[in-house]
């Protein structure tokens, strides 16, 4: 670009995202006062929502002074390794602040969709007593507070990283944003996985003892356990959800703007400014999508939540043609390839496409409204175990269309754009992230307000029309776990090759030749990785779940009038025991994915080569592992609630306990293991390009 036009347009295209990512936290905002000045209702209901906030705050604040210590000595390590002398380039200065705000930013985006979900869940139960639209409304514009001010901040602060460093040199640039990455991804398994512990072993033990040993309502106010298990529905679903969320935009972003950096050997170029470009117009889009759904009334909620994702994905197609148009041809100089427009466009349309189908299939096994969770609700009149192998043999029939949309997107975007095209289908992929999240957040809002309406005594219809919003809920989060493990696999492939040129350009070629031993033990080492940590997790909401059990029926026993209605349990002592857990017990799965690359990489004999490996590994069997566990949790709670709706004997059948049994060994699935394996498999990605330099000199 020669011409001073020229100039000014690139200036301004680099601003765009400072811009459109400020415009998406003033939108977010409005929305959030909209949400509080909703009626929060009075009496119980007030009371209740307080024990709710109180403990999801008490939990916050415990797992940010842990990880505050984290950040502050991962920073000191990444500075000092920024200190060895590489050839060729090795560990930049600033990836330690660039780590550091990474972190912060991934913390803050789950804290402000958890103090709004505090906030709405009260009002949502509220709004139901008029109506189920009030409700949605209600609901989900506070999950439109978390999906804006997640994407806002994430496109704010790699914009700001852009035009900061863009000056200094290519591979400088990329390790900071990786340092970035390497930050939001770190907070986001710690959040998963402390919230995902939190909520699945108060979850756990208040259906064990409540629903299956002493035959009350689930929400009761009566079990001890119920106010942890509401504070677990924000910690998990809505703050770990959104540091998650956060980190798959980012490191999307990121990774494509690293392929652009390697094939074009400049920073003030097209492919690397497209990312940006592309998310600033997926933002808007997002803001037509979410419209679709807070301003249509009389709208089945189901049917709402189709439009709003239809709509943004719609208007991304318009917006992306025409931006992608503007430029003709994108120059890949270092591999002296010209691509045309149309197949830039086509390749993010494929991950676009991939990212719906993935969505729609996911509906498909999670929705209570389709054959495969209905199968699951049959198979529970003839007890739990053939409940448990219908919803098992479900999950792992679930995987296939995600890995053939997957595989299709991949295939077609490498043909057409080689890697920066697959790089380019993720973007495409979590583009309306702004919307998807919104879907996805609004559900732990409304099953909070369901535990309310319970709790507060609403009445049945009350409680009727908040378990529709909720059982909708369940299925919105399955899809936006659909997303987020799609994207996963697409971004940590691109990452995947991003290491590959990063090693070839320091001189250090990597050849993934499975005759080579230390390629094999790396794939192996890989693909134990997701099942290692899965173990890990858990295990971890076993033993939190069994501490939970005991002390309910500590309770039921020696705090005389429980039952009855007559005494108050210990809320604080159930929400004490599942901090505690969570705290203790994230910190060893987080800590292995961080540490299990780097030993690889420095051990005599298996080096840069198995690490890529251990990369190849965790990708493959991470994706299939997490689709199948968050699948088989979305449809065992599902075919719950089916029952629960009358079917097959209704509430207290026989039917309806092997449901919640099924439902039990689910939920540590999609919400805690499961969910945190996207998140694996690009942390040891970034970990891995990150100390990529320091693995060629050993």
């Amino acid at each position: 670009m020669n011409t001073q036009n020229d100039k000014m347009v690139m200036v301004m295209l680099e601003y765009l995202g400072i811009a459109t990512g400020a415009a998406s936290l003033l939108v977010a905002l409005i929305f959030a006062l909209y949400v509080k000045k909703r009626d929060p209702g009075s009496g119980k209901m007030v009371e209740i929502s307080g024990y709710i906030r109180k403990g999801a705050m008490a939990f916050l604040n415990r797992e940010y002074r842990s990880l505050a210590v984290y950040i502050v000595v991962v920073s000191i390590l990444l500075y000092l390794a920024s200190l060895i002398p590489v050839k060729g380039g090795g560990v930049s200065h600033y990836t330690a602040l660039a780590f550091v705000t990474g972190a912060i930013l991934s913390a803050v985006s789950g804290n402000i969709g958890m103090r709004i979900a505090t906030l709405a869940n009260v009002r949502t139960a509220r709004a139901v007593e008029k109506d189920i639209q009030s409700g949605l409304k209600v609901a989900f514009s506070s999950g439109a507070v978390m999906g804006l001010s997640v994407v806002g901040m994430g496109l704010l602060g790699l914009s700001v990283i852009y035009i900061v460093f863009k000056n200094i040199d290519p591979q400088g640039l990329s390790n900071i944003m990786f340092g970035f990455g390497f930050g939001a991804s770190s907070i986001a398994l710690f959040a998963r996985v402390g919230g995902g512990i939190y909520t699945k072993a108060a979850d756990v033990g208040a259906d064990l003892v409540g629903k299956i040993e002493t035959g009350i309502p689930e929400d009761d106010p009566r079990n001890p356990a119920v106010i942890a298990d509401n504070v677990g529905d924000n910690v998990g679903d809505v703050a770990g959800m959104g540091a998650d969320l956060f980190e798959s935009y980012v490191d999307s972003i990121i990774a494509t703007m690293a392929i652009g950096i390697i094939f074009s050997a400049a920073l003030s170029t097209q492919i690397v400014l497209l990312p940006l470009i592309l998310a600033s117009l997926g933002i808007i889009s997002s803001f037509i999508g979410i419209g679709a759904v807070v301003f249509m009334r009389n709208r089945d909620p189901s049917k709402a939540m189709n439009t709003g994702v239809i709509t943004s994905a719609v208007v991304m197609v318009i917006l992306s043609f025409a931006v992608i148009y503007m430029n003709p041809t994108y120059d890949f100089t270092t591999i002296n390839k010209i691509v045309p427009w149309y197949n830039i466009f086509v390749a993010l349309i494929a991950g676009l496409a991939a990212g719906i189908v993935i969505g729609f299939s996911t509906e498909y096994y999670t929705s209570d409204k389709y054959k495969p969770t209905k199968e699951i609700a049959k198979a529970s009149t003839t007890g739990a175990a053939t409940n448990l192998i219908t919803g098992m043999a479900i999950g792992m029939m679930s995987t296939v269309i995600p890995v053939l949309s997957i595989s299709i997107a991949i295939i077609i975007a490498y043909i057409l754009a080689d890697l920066y095209g697959i790089a380019i289908a993720a973007v495409g992929m979590l583009s309306t992230l702004g919307m998807t999240l919104s879907m996805d957040t609004y559900g732990p809002v409304a099953d909070n307000a369901a535990g309310i309406a319970e709790m507060a005594h609403l009445g049945e219809d009350v409680r009727a029309r908040a378990e529709d919003l909720d059982a909708v809920g369940n299925t919105t989060a399955a899809i936006g776990k659909g997303f987020a493990i799609g994207s996963a696999a697409l971004t940590a492939l691109a990452l995947f090759a991003t290491y590959a040129q990063t090693l070839e350009s320091m001189g250090a070629n990597l050849t993934m030749d499975l005759a080579n031993p230390a390629v094999t033990v790396g794939l192996f080492i890989g693909a134990l990785m997701p099942f290692l940590f899965s173990a890990l997790a858990l295990i971890a909401v076993g033993k939190a779940a069994e501490d939970m059990v005991n002390e309910v029926r500590r309770q039921f026993k020696e705090i005389k009038g429980i039952l009855e209605g007559k005494a108050k349990p210990d809320y604080e002592k159930c929400v004490d025991i599942s901090t505690k857990a969570a705290i203790r017990k994230m910190v060893i799965p987080t800590i292995l994915a961080i540490i299990v690359p780097v030993v690889v990489g420095v051990t005599p004999g298996l080096g840069a080569e198995a690490v890529g490996g251990v990369l190849a590994g965790s990708i493959a069997s991470g994706f299939l592992l997490a689709i199948y566990m968050a699948n088989a949790g979305g449809a065992w709670d599902n075919a719950k609630k089916y029952i629960e709706k009358g079917h097959f004997g209704g509430k207290g059948s026989e039917a309806h306990k092997a449901a919640v049994v099924g439902d039990t060994v689910g939920d540590p699935l999609k919400d805690t293991a499961g969910p945190s394996l996207n998140i694996l498999i690009k942390l040891m990605s970034i970990v891995s390009l990150i100390l990529a330099p320091l693995f060629v000199l050993l």
